[in-house]
């Protein structure tokens, strides 16, 4: 048998370094407010160059191939620089999303079990006084000015690696690359495990389904997202924003930045598009003149958010919504003008939303509901064409493992006859005559009255179209089976002010218009609706479940 081939995510980068060497791979802030925000430039050599250096200053302190480190540290030239760094020794960084709540953050990384911790001083200072990762890590870096907790700091390791040229570890394509944590939107987070061949996969799904070139300028309010850059031989432009609040991301600063910096890609969740398209509206400009393509993942992207945005861009340009999870992404994708043209008409109607075609060479298969573990695949998991089920894909891009969750792999992974490995997406879909992909919520989120069981987000699209809403989510009250469906309500502030119980009387005329929400008689006014700290897309149905059944014994 022959041994594994070499493959390590980083190895684009000091190609790309030597073909153009002087081309900018990142613009960071660092100074300044609004329009006033100054940026400094890293080229491809000197990322390379400071990655290969630190690559070696985290060898000589025992981070390399294999070893866990969990990574804390704001999107800056350091972070990209870190991240390659670990990559190039062959080290797994451990990424969670800082937002999600003490509490969850202490058991992701109690899960992860790192082996160092890397990060700036205030996640030192949390670290030791909330007591993250205490039994499992033998390794500190800070990134800063170290204090009293002792270990290295990432400018002496840097300093300490410099000048012996490059570096690469012989790591293969199965080996551990990172452990990504879910976003815990329909729960506590997940780590997702990552071999170098995901990444590579990705890189290569990423740029041909979007036709993305070297020397293109990339403007990600997602830093994860912006990984994938440096291996594209884009530009990335780091927004000054809180990532954890993209919801609340300065409209005038991003579409100053994009036009400074001639912008022709922009990776933004609902949120971001929300927010700046509201501002394009309210405003009537500026239009981002060099911008062409807009991606938008963590949720779907509603037909009026994609008007209010594409009102700013130029002709052609266009929004693409890539369906998929951290588990396993692109799934599928569609742009604005298949959307806006044709399904959201379907979509207000209660068809779910459409999420366009398989990514070649996805394939993507509908398999019959069940909440039991499915470890073996057979023919006869399949539903009918058209019918609805759960989402189900195998490809390249198709995680095997959430580390250290062994029962939570087991629900959601199938293995093939081949022995590959099929996700399963939790969520439920159906495909249409034209093999488009729908998407109608999460498996979880159904609502079980006793007329039969009710998709979320078929049953809520046709309220959204009321001016006065702007979103609303369908919950279930009561045990299942026998459940009470519940439409919480978020008014929209720019739409017509009308009184709740007026509001109700209209939307149950709405109700009326469709046999499937025609059962839906109870609406409550929540206020905004609680979301996911990384995208602020995703509605958190169960807390909402809760609040509703509070509300529902005050007020029956």
């Amino acid at each position: 048998m022959s041994a594994p081939a070499l493959a390590n995510i980083a190895s684009a980068l000091p190609a790309l370094a030597a073909k153009q060497p002087q081309a900018v791979a990142l613009q960071v802030p660092v100074g300044g407010a609004g329009a006033h925000v100054r940026y400094q430039a890293m080229t491809y050599a000197e990322l390379d160059a400071r990655s290969d250096a630190i690559a070696r200053g985290l060898t000589t302190i025992g981070i390399g191939r294999g070893v866990r480190a969990a990574l804390m540290v704001k999107p800056s030239a350091e972070f990209f620089a870190l991240v390659f760094g670990l990559f190039k020794a062959g080290a797994v960084p451990v990424m969670v999303d800082p937002g999600i709540g003490l509490k969850h953050l202490k058991t992701c990384l109690g899960e992860a079990r790192p082996e160092a911790f890397i990060g700036i001083p205030a996640a030192h200072m949390a670290r030791l006084v909330l007591g993250w990762t205490r039994e499992t890590v033998k390794t500190l870096v800070t990134v800063g000015p170290r204090l009293f907790w002792g270990g290295h700091t990432l400018k002496a390791l840097e300093r300490r690696g410099t000048g012996g040229g490059p570096f690469v570890a012989p790591t293969t394509g199965n080996d551990l690359a990172a452990i990504l944590f879910t976003s815990g939107s329909t729960g506590v987070p997940k780590g997702v495990e990552y071999q170098h061949r995901h990444f590579l996969a990705q890189v290569d799904l990423i740029r041909d389904t979007y036709g993305m070139t070297p020397g293109e300028v990339d403007l990600p309010t997602f830093p994860l997202f912006a990984l994938f850059d440096p291996a594209l031989g884009m530009t990335t432009i780091i927004p000054k924003m809180d990532f954890t609040r993209p919801a609340k991301v300065d409209p005038v600063h991003l579409l100053e930045i994009a036009e400074r910096f001639k912008a022709t890609n922009m990776f933004g969740s609902p949120a971001v598009l929300d927010t700046v398209g509201r501002h394009i509206a309210r405003t009537g400009g500026p239009r981002l003149s060099h911008l062409r393509r807009v991606i938008s993942a963590g949720a779907p992207v509603s037909g009026p958010v994609m008007t209010r945005f594409l009102a700013g861009l130029p002709e052609g340009a266009r929004i693409h919504t890539p369906y998929g999870a951290t588990e396993n992404l692109p799934v599928t994708s569609i742009d604005s003008d298949e959307i806006l043209g044709e399904t959201w008409a379907r979509s207000e109607a209660g068809d779910g939303v459409c999420v366009g075609r398989p990514v070649p060479p996805n394939d993507v298969r509908i398999i019959r509901l069940t909440d039991d573990a499915l470890p073996e695949w057979t023919d006869d998991l399949v539903v009918p064409a058209g019918a609805r089920g759960e989402i189900t894909v195998q490809g390249p891009t198709t995680t095997e493992a959430y580390f250290g969750r062994p029962e939570s792999t087991a629900s959601a992974k199938i293995r093939m006859p081949d022995g590959q490995i099929r996700h399963r997406m939790g969520d439920v879909g159906w495909i249409d005559e034209q093999g488009r992909l729908w998407f109608c919520g999460r498996t979880s989120h159904r609502v079980h009255p006793a007329s039969g069981p009710l998709d979320p987000v078929p049953c809520e699209q046709p309220f959204n179209t009321h001016p006065a809403v702007r979103r609303c989510a369908l919950v279930g009250v009561g045990p299942v089976g026998s459940q009470r469906p519940v439409i919480c309500i978020e008014r929209e502030s720019e739409g017509p002010q009308l009184s709740f119980d007026a509001l109700c009387a209209e939307l149950r005329v709405i109700a009326m218009d469709h046999a499937h929400t025609a059962g839906i008689e109870t609406f409550l006014d929540h206020g905004p609706l609680p979301v996911d700290i990384r995208h602020n897309a995703k509605i958190n149905r169960p807390l909402l479940a809760q609040w509703a059944t509070t509300q529902l014994k005050v007020n029956p």
